[in-house]
C-alpha cells in the first residue's frame, strides 16, 4: 500500500462571502476548496437544498472516496443498493467504486459539507452544471466528462424506488 502525502505550503481558508456560488434554488453550491487547492488531499463544496430537492443523480467515482456529513436538516443519501437517511451530525463516507446520490428528504431542507478524498478537480464540473441549467450545455454533455471529473452515472433502483415513494429510509 503505497502512502499519498499532499503538497502545498500554505493552509487554506476560504471565507463563506468569498466563495464561488454556483446554481440557484432549489439547489446551490458553494465551491469551497478544489484539489489543485490542497495539493490533491481533497476537493469540499457546501450544498444547499431546499425541501425534497435533488442534489446529485446515481453515480460513482473509480479515484476517490466522498464524505457527506449533515450540517442541518434531513437527505437521503444512497449507499450501493441502501437509502440512509441522515440528520444533523451525520456523516456518511462512500468508498471509491460504491453507487451514491444525495437529496433532501420531502418536507425538509438540507445543508451538506461534501468531501472527496483524495481530491479531484470538480469546480468546473459544478459550473458545466451551471451551464446545463441555464440551457448552454446539454445533460447530454456530462456523459463526454465523465473520466475528466471521475463521475460515472448509473441507473439506481433502489434510488428511483425511494425518491418515488417520499418515505425516509433507514436513519444513519
Amino acid at each position: 500500500m503505497s502512502l499519498f502525502v499532499p503538497k502545498f505550503d500554505e493552509s487554506v481558508v476560504v471565507r463563506e462571502a468569498e466563495a464561488e456560488v454556483v446554481g440557484r434554488a432549489p439547489a446551490t453550491v458553494r465551491l469551497l476548496a478544489d484539489s489543485s487547492a490542497t495539493g490533491g488531499a481533497l476537493s469540499t463544496q457546501r450544498v444547499t437544498l431546499a425541501a425534497g430537492a435533488d442534489g446529485a443523480a446515481p453515480h460513482w467515482h473509480d479515484n476517490s472516496a466522498e464524505m457527506f456529513f449533515l450540517l442541518d436538516g434531513a437527505a437521503d443519501i444512497l449507499s450501493g443498493d441502501e437509502v440512509l437517511t441522515a440528520g444533523p451530525g451525520d456523516l456518511v463516507v462512500v468508498p471509491p467504486g460504491k453507487p451514491h446520490a444525495f437529496a433532501a428528504v420531502p418536507g425538509a431542507d438540507a445543508d451538506l459539507l461534501i468531501v472527496l478524498t483524495p481530491g479531484v478537480e470538480r469546480f468546473e464540473y459544478f459550473r458545466h452544471l451551471r451551464r446545463i441549467a441555464l440551457g448552454e450545455a446539454t445533460r447530454e454533455s456530462l456523459l463526454e466528462v465523465q473520466e475528466l471529473y471521475d463521475n460515472h452515472f448509473l441507473s439506481s433502483p433502489a434510488w428511483d424506488a425511494r425518491r418515488r415513494a417520499g418515505a425516509p429510509g433507514e436513519t444513519v
